[in-house]
């Protein structure tokens, strides 16, 4: 009978050979799997206020500057996206189960989404875009940094170009009309800056506030009996009711000058505005240093230098307006053919 010393070293001997020739065959691709199993994986909220091609324009472009700087969903990357459409409770329950569920970084698409956003969450970074007035809204201290567990890109429109385009095509046009959404705080920060200068090109300002779509049918009948020509902002409510603020216009040879390109897509006469898939592109590069650590708070909030003419050929001809040569040249031409 062996002694239990003797037992005891040799089955010890294997172990420790079984050990070393283990160790040996260890290869690179066995390190590979390792490391991607622990590579960390980046858990974004998507909060998007409602469904219209701006908006969603500006998340596809943030999801696409993710994707081109290494961020991949179903790789190191999960999405969880949600649509308020259009429902203030609802963005502020999206807004509290982000909060709960601790993600990572949080991607709120327009103001009311930014606001909700930035009201229940402070220790996680936030980046936004189409948002006009991030002071205003309260959710920065300043443009040129934050300040706050917020950065992003602000939506705010190129108000002189757009009325120098106005006077160009409607050059005979008095009084302006305005239709907005009296919710949305930076809509009203707008129309201060357009009251400012609109004496500059002798125009009149003529506003009519809605609270939802179905305020737009009505208070739009009353405003195309005193305007001759209707500005669109680029609010949510007014933004997503553009086919019906068009036909109405067009049925009363009324143009449109629009906020967006979007707007001018929905049958509005023309804009000189900001293209939204390039701004929410600029934001997913902004996530991409934030997720790197960057701290938001020493950010700026940007926007777009550039900025697209486009014209709708289509309304132009179904409300006798005729557009310079020059204006064609230089413009993206919606409905009547390419640029």
């Amino acid at each position: 009978m062996m002694c239990k010393k003797t037992l005891k070293t040799l089955v010890t001997i294997p172990l420790v050979a079984l050990a070393l020739f283990s160790g040996c065959s260890s290869n690179k691709g066995d390190e590979q799997v390792i490391s991607k199993g622990n590579e960390k994986v980046i858990n974004i909220g998507v909060a998007q206020i409602v469904e219209h091609p701006s908006l969603d324009s500006a998340r596809k472009g943030f999801m696409d500057a993710l994707s081109a700087n290494g961020y991949k969903e179903g790789s190191n990357l999960k999405v969880d996206f949600q649509n308020a459409q259009g429902d203030m409770p609802t963005v502020q329950t999206i807004a509290q189960n982000f909060a709960s569920q601790n993600k990572d970084l949080v991607f709120a698409i327009a103001t009311p989404t930014a606001q909700a956003m930035y009201n229940a969450i402070k220790d996680k970074p936030i980046l936004v875009t189409a948002v006009t007035d991030p002071v205003k809204a309260g959710i920065a201290n300043s443009l040129e940094k934050s300040g706050t567990n917020v950065t992003g890109t602000t939506d705010a429109a190129p108000i002189e170009k757009q009325l120098e385009l106005l006077r160009k095509l409607v050059p005979n046009a008095k009084n302006m009309g305005i239709l907005y959404n009296t919710s949305e705080v930076n809509t009203e920060s707008e129309i201060e800056k357009i009251k400012k200068i609109a004496p500059k090109y002798g125009l009149n300002i003529i506003t009519s506030g809605v609270t939802n779509t179905n305020e737009i049918s009505q208070s739009l009948s009353a405003l195309v009996k005193n305007i001759d020509v209707l500005y669109a902002p680029a609010d949510n409510v007014v933004a997503s009711s553009m086919p019906l603020i068009s036909s109405k216009c067009i049925e009363n040879k009324i143009p449109i000058i629009g906020a967006v390109k979007a707007e001018v897509e929905g049958g509005a006469l023309a804009t000189e505005g900001i293209d939204y898939y390039k701004l929410g592109y600029q934001t997913g590069v902004m996530a991409v240093e934030v997720i790197k650590g960057k701290n938001p708070k020493e950010m700026p909030i940007t926007t777009l230098r550039d900025t697209e003419l486009v014209i709708n050929m289509d309304t132009a001809n179904k409300i006798n307006i005729t557009v310079p040569e020059d204006l064609k040249k230089s413009a993206t031409i919606i409905n009547g053919g390419e640029k």
